[in-house]
């Protein structure tokens, strides 16, 4: 039997997983069936790496993967904009292009699907997500800087024949997730995974006579095949992909057939059309189970088609991405190892207005991942790439983690590395281009759109203390990370309110994050999490130094749960409520603005909450109600400009707080097991 499970985690870490990613799902493994968890922290992970079961992804509104963080304090999550409804993630303040997005540790939401990529994935798809904070792994490449978040599908093998879930909201977006699951044979499983929503009421809360979200439709399917053949040591995933997302925005009269790239009405439509196909193999050596090699390869065929107002951007991007990765020890299991090769071709055709900015990236890279765990207290990972691409040139990626047990129940980590990575000013910056700003590059010596590469250094330390309080289990988290950027592409908008700028730094920029958790479960089934963040991220602008536009930098979290114990034929009752405040931010520069369109310095601060209840029928129905900023805090002024949308001060782009009001849902969920 021992070994039987030796070769059952060692599958998992062929078809792409580090050694640290294995251990965690073995700890999830055990942990499931010890305690109800949906969030867990574990005290022998040697990175600081929070997952996040399917469990919690239900306590919410969680219609994609963006939608998942609501109730996480480890992630930030805002809107992007005031019109597409696009929620943006930020983790230790920085947002996601500096977070190493992967799907099951092949790098997903990259390049082209930055800026609404993350709405790709519905929730339901996902098993769980593991939160990595600090530099991650170099298996996974050289590109993560403030830290890694990873979402694993639901494996064919263990899925339930059949699930639907439907939802419904009063913003008018309604959704249907249906998933097909069949197993051939012992060794074989397939799973058919169908995703529907639309938005198809138009809808203006602060009567500024834009819509607060879009029309819009997506159609996703993934069918996932997997093979497991523990006799031989072999198994492998094979999943191919396709999506359609359509949105419209813009004011409530534009109509996109009679007034697209006119000045009667402003509009925009943002269509994307995605092609995916990956493959995992792995085999584990039969005699020697700690010793496995696995090959990962992925295609994608990413085609963005879309106008803002009287601005156009249209990005296609194709995507290649392989890795090879050979498992082993060094004299026994306590020093282990992981190496390999990938590559990775990225070909863009882009087009912003008239201009021609396409081009095709490559790289090359060998890495090398040593892991000590003494089985006691201590452990470490030291790891290190060397990489060639041809616009980043050639570079060498150093990351280590250290993890220490002082004393019963607690933990103390440490980590650093160093992080590099093209900056896609325009796929990541597309909000701005639903503003009359101007785009200016002002360097022009890089080879990144005249730019230079971004290179940052993040070094960061944690405390974790789990103890009991009143009888009661409780724990406390102190995490302090610091991002320091060697260079940095600067998005300038405190310049002007008419022009966004682009340079290379000149000067300092970094991000400072402090975060406190405290934990509790006051009674039995009923638990308590809290948190407070404190962010110092500070960047040299051409007209001085300023706090990253956008940020609080103070923001607390809480959240209380509380399910009834289980009756007759599966019947419960489970509560959900999250609150968060968000202090005053640092707003984008206004001042030369007619006064009515002008902003404070600082925004307000302001609070908003969430809550649901869910009632399960029996072990295959349940149904659930909720809402969303049910305080009905909204920002009074979202749109600049509005009454003159082709001026020069209209700009959408300035968003803080919630643009739509209160919004209340209903959803039920069917299995058949």
């Amino acid at each position: 039997m021992k070994k039987i499970m030796q070769i059952a985690v060692l599958l998992l870490s062929v078809i792409g997983w580090s050694q640290e990613a294995v251990k965690q799902d073995t700890l999830k493994t055990v942990t499931v069936q010890g305690s109800k968890r949906s969030i867990k922290k574990s005290l022998n992970l040697t990175a600081n790496t929070t997952l996040v079961t399917s469990k919690e992804l239900l306590k919410a509104a969680c219609c994609n993967l963006a939608e998942s963080f609501e109730t996480n304090p480890s992630i930030d999550v805002n809107f992007s904009d005031a019109l597409t409804g696009t929620k943006q993630i930020k983790m230790l303040g920085l947002t996601s292009p500096y977070i190493m997005i992967t799907e099951e540790n092949i790098p997903s939401v990259r390049g082209a699907s930055q800026a609404y990529g993350l709405s790709f994935t519905p929730g339901t798809w996902i098993e769980s997500i593991q939160i990595t904070k600090g530099a991650g792994s170099v298996v996974n490449g050289y590109e993560s800087i403030s830290g890694q978040i990873n979402s694993e599908l639901i494996k064919p093998m263990n899925d339930i024949p059949f699930f639907v879930n439907a939802y419904g909201d009063t913003g008018s977006r309604f959704e249907l997730n249906t998933h097909f699951n069949k197993k051939i044979s012992d060794k074989w499983a397939t799973s058919l995974f169908v995703h529907g929503n639309a938005r198809v009421a138009k809808n203006d809360m602060n009567d500024d006579g834009f819509m607060d979200n879009p029309l819009g439709k997506q159609f996703n399917a993934v069918n996932r095949w997997q093979y497991s053949n523990p006799e031989t040591g072999w198994v492998s995933f094979l999943n191919v992909r396709y999506m359609n997302d359509q949105k419209q925005t813009g004011q409530l009269d534009f109509d996109p057939d009679s007034h697209r790239l006119t000045t009667n009405y402003w509009g925009s439509e943002i269509n994307t059309e995605r092609i995916d196909l990956s493959t995992k193999i792995g085999y584990v050596f039969k005699d020697m189970p700690y010793q496995s090699i696995g090959f990962q390869n992925a295609f994608s065929n990413h085609n963005q088609q879309s106008y803002f107002g009287l601005n156009q951007y249209d990005i296609k991007q194709q995507s290649y991405y392989s890795n090879l990765i050979f498992n082993s020890i060094i004299n026994n299991t306590r020093n282990k190892f992981a190496t390999g090769l990938n590559f990775t071709y990225d070909k863009y055709s882009e087009f912003v207005n008239l201009a021609d900015v396409s081009r095709i990236d490559n790289s090359v890279g060998a890495f090398f991942e040593f892991t000590h765990d003494n089985n006691d207290n201590f452990s470490y990972i030291l790891g290190g790439r060397f990489d060639y691409h041809n616009r980043l040139g050639a570079f060498f990626t150093p990351r280590l983690h250290v993890k220490y047990n002082p004393w019963d129940k607690a933990v103390l980590r440490f980590s650093a590395g160093r992080g590099k990575r093209a900056a896609n000013i325009y796929a990541e910056n597309q909000n701005l281009f639903a503003s009359s700003r101007v785009f200016s590059v002002l360097d022009s010596n890089g080879k990144i759109y005249g730019l230079n590469p971004e290179i940052a250094w993040n070094y960061g330390i944690s405390f974790t203390q789990n103890f009991l309080l009143f009888g009661k289990k409780a724990d406390v988290t102190v995490d302090f990370y610091r991002t320091d950027f060697q260079n940095q592409a600067v998005v300038d908008v405190m310049n002007s309110p008419q022009q966004v700028l682009f340079y290379n730094l000149d000067g300092k920029s970094y991000a400072n994050s402090l975060q406190l958790d405290f934990n509790l479960e006051i009674i039995k089934h009923f638990n308590l999490r809290t948190a407070y963040k404190y962010y110092d991220i500070t960047t040299d602008y051409l007209s001085g130094a300023y706090q990253r536009p956008l940020q609080a930098k103070h923001r607390f979290f809480g959240n209380l749960e509380y399910e009834t114990h289980i009756v007759e034929k599966g019947k419960q009752w489970k509560f959900d409520f999250t609150w968060n405040w968000l202090g005053k931010q640092q707003l984008p520069f206004t001042e030369s603005n007619p006064h009515h369109d002008r902003l404070p310095e600082f925004s307000p601060s302001f609070s908003t909450m969430n809550a649901q209840i869910t009632r399960t029928f029996s072990s295959t129905f349940e149904a659930y109600i909720g809402g969303e900023n049910i305080g009905n805090y909204t920002q009074h002024k979202a749109v600049l400009g509005a009454d003159d949308p082709f001026g020069p001060n209209f700009d959408t782009s300035i968003v803080y707080a919630p643009v739509f009001g209160a919004m209340y849902y209903a959803g039920i969920r069917f299995k058949i097991k």
